[in-house]
């Protein structure tokens, strides 16, 4: 088959490499589309791979084309998602359903061979089978839906309140969505960019504040009637977006850090004073999943897309470009500013 496979640093081939089969208990997928994830880049840019060559890919849809000794649940046709994380299903956190903090996990497209090729082949519980009315674009998207829902439930969230979304990007118009689906009071989403802010309009926020204006924060927690935001999810993971949480969180309020800062993060005193005055409780959020594996983040995304509430937009793909040119997929990355939404690399 062919693969875009990284050979070196900086440098992905288009070429032929072995075809994978099917062993017990896995499913050969068919692969329509695969997205280039944010930490991919540093992986093809940054020297940051496990081991060369290898076929990267986490992102992904396609077909099942064959199913191995013992599948019972999936079979060929199905259209699937892939669920990239293979916990250990060892070890303590494992026993507990906490797959996402598995310290003996592999992980397709990173450790073992992705879907940036013509066929990958998962473990069956890893294939997520979605409705044939939902398009393969529609379904290379389910990674960003459940890492949005993982910080939802991580957040303790229930509806009723007051909803900041710091970050306009997949994750945060996600978020945005799951946090009205579940009863949200008001929903405002925060970026410096006006084209992902209308996009958020179209997905249905509320609100949006652009944090470029100067008057941003007046605004902001005016429409909170001053109160701050109950419910308060940085998705951007950047030092802004992070100090805003801390600032527009209003009392006893709860707050969660999706996003994945790449430089240093520092706080003032009476930066650090707004969480000890406001008492509000700040946690983290990582990967996406729960029991029974890979849980309902994955179970509930198939089911929302299908019925049309969780919705999804061309405004989320920057450009479909094929496999054959990933690597030049990768390099406009290297122009800051020029990738604005998702890239997926379908096979022709």
């Amino acid at each position: 088959m062919k693969a875009a496979v990284v050979v070196a640093n900086e440098d992905v081939k288009y070429m032929e490499v072995e075809e994978p089969s099917a062993g017990p208990g896995e499913v050969k997928v068919k692969v329509k589309m695969s997205g280039i994830c944010g930490s991919d880049i540093p992986r093809v840019l940054h020297n940051g791979v496990h081991f060369y060559p290898i076929v990267l890919g986490h992102e992904f849809s396609g077909d099942v084309v064959e199913v191995g000794e013992g599948v019972t649940k999936t079979k060929v046709g199905d259209r699937v998602s892939g669920a990239p994380l293979v916990p250990c299903m060892k070890c303590e956190d494992c026993q507990k359903g906490n797959y996402s903090l598995c310290k003996n996990y592999t992980f397709i497209g990173s450790r073992v061979q992705g879907s940036n090729a013509d066929y990958v082949v998962i473990p069956e519980a890893n294939a997520v089978v979605f409705d044939a009315s939902i398009p393969y674009e529609q379904g290379a998207m389910f990674e960003p839906s459940t890492v949005a829902l993982h910080g939802v439930t991580c957040n303790d969230y229930q509806g009723g309140e007051y909803v900041a979304v710091l970050g306009g990007g997949t994750i945060g118009m996600f978020t945005m969505q799951w946090a009205k689906i579940f009863g949200s009071k008001k929903v405002v989403v925060f970026d410096i960019s006006d084209e992902r802010l209308e996009l958020a309009k179209r997905l249905g926020a509320d609100a949006v504040i652009n944090t470029s204006k100067e008057n941003y924060m007046e605004e902001a927690l005016a429409l909170t009637e001053g109160k701050g935001y109950g419910y308060v999810f940085e998705t951007a993971g950047q030092p802004a977006t992070m100090h805003i949480a801390f600032e527009i969180a209003g009392n006893k309020s709860y707050v969660c850090f999706i996003g994945t800062p790449h430089v240093d993060l520092s706080f003032t005193p009476q930066m650090w004073e707004n969480m000890n005055r406001k008492e509000f409780k700040l946690t983290g959020s990582w990967m996406s999943y729960s029991a029974p594996f890979p849980g309902k983040e994955w179970e509930l995304t198939a089911h929302y897309f299908k019925t049309g509430q969780l919705k999804f937009d061309p405004g989320f793909i920057y450009k479909k470009i094929p496999m054959s040119q990933a690597h030049e997929a990768f390099q406009m990355f290297k122009t800051p500013g020029l990738v604005q939404g998702k890239i997926l690399l379908y096979n022709e």
